[in-house]
């Protein structure tokens, strides 16, 4: 098979499209040829850090998170999937490839109407984000929830799935363009940081939960701006891993601080998110109620210039590489 190799630890141009072998079919495992894979930060990570996750999560030759394909062979114990099935899959690395072997409980059928494109960008951030949001910080209809970097992949589908599921939304961009897309869509309140700082803005908005990527200085302005017995949640640190805060600001208000990776989960934790999703998500995206957007795609090859792209920070939305 093809895929696109991290020959060492560096920037984009370490990632070179090479012939591997095929993966051996495990049990309860399935075989997807890959349609497409979606970018994400934390493939950055992993490219420049092949060993970021910890000693019980093996170095990743292969990026990728997120894939859609068609099922071309499954394991005897494998009852629930067949050959020719459009799938989607959460995956733990391996998705810039043209094949790859996934446990069938991380597969989810491709929403009606979806094309292979649009699929590929649904897994990793609908898992986070239910993970996160709805399972962690159980997030619940009439509460108000922050979401930093509305304009990313996760920002996107994290604000759609929350207006769909009763909870008022708010959200943080960094230009004008992006600004004006999250109040073309109605997806939040929106601020721009660069302009506006986002702990005065936002400070009499009654704000339950966040969902926050960025980390450093913003800590403590995100505990400031939460309602008593506000949930915190931390999914990177862009900016700093390590803040320091006012303990007195937690205490006071009853806050909860909590994060999480997603990718060293086990199949079973990721398995109930899935099962949630189909029920409660999945009817929503064929309904068109919540919808992807794309705002680029590459061929497999040009992962490089993708992976260029994500850290410019200057897309809307997600961005795939489409594999022939």
């Amino acid at each position: 098979m093809k895929a696109i190799i991290i020959t060492e630890a560096g920037g984009p141009e370490v990632l070179k499209l090479k012939t591997v072998d095929s993966q051996p079919l495990k049990e309860n495992q399935v075989r997807i040829a890959v349609k497409a894979a979606g970018i994400n930060r934390s493939d950055m990570l992993t490219r420049k850090n092949p060993d970021a996750y910890g000693d019980d999560i093996p170095a990743a030759q292969i990026p990728g998170l997120e894939v859609a394909g068609e099922i071309v062979e499954i394991a005897d114990s494998v009852e629930s999937l067949k050959v020719g099935d459009a799938v989607c899959a959460l995956v733990a690395g391996g998705g810039y490839a043209t094949e790859i072997v996934v446990d069938a409980r991380l597969c989810l059928p491709v929403p009606d109407g979806f094309s292979f494109v649009e699929a590929a960008s649904l897994p990793e951030v609908i898992f986070t984000v239910w993970f996160n949001v709805f399972q962690q910080a159980k997030a619940k209809k009439g509460e108000h929830l922050l979401i930093h970097g509305g304009t990313s992949g996760i920002g996107i589908m994290g604000l759609q799935m929350a207006k769909v599921l009763g909870l008022k939304t708010f959200t943080t961009v960094g230009s004008q363009e992006k600004l004006e897309f999250i109040n073309k869509y109605d997806l939040a309140e929106v601020i721009n940081y660069k302009e506006t700082d986002f702990e005065s803005a936002f400070a009499a908005s009654k704000i339950d939960v966040i969902l926050d990527m960025v980390g450093g200085s913003y800590t403590q302005k995100n505990l400031n701006i939460l309602n008593k017995q506000g949930r915190l949640v931390t999914i990177n640190g862009m900016n700093g891993l390590t803040p320091e805060v006012n303990l007195w600001t937690i205490m006071s208000k009853q806050l909860s601080l909590t994060g999480s990776l997603l990718k060293p989960q086990t199949i079973e934790v990721k398995h109930t998110i899935a099962l949630e999703l189909q029920k409660e998500i999945w009817p929503l995206l064929s309904s068109g109620s919540i919808k992807p957007f794309v705002y680029k795609t590459f061929r497999l090859e040009e992962a490089f210039k993708a992976h260029d792209l994500m850290e410019s920070s200057s897309h809307i939305g997600k961005i795939i590489l489409e594999i022939a």
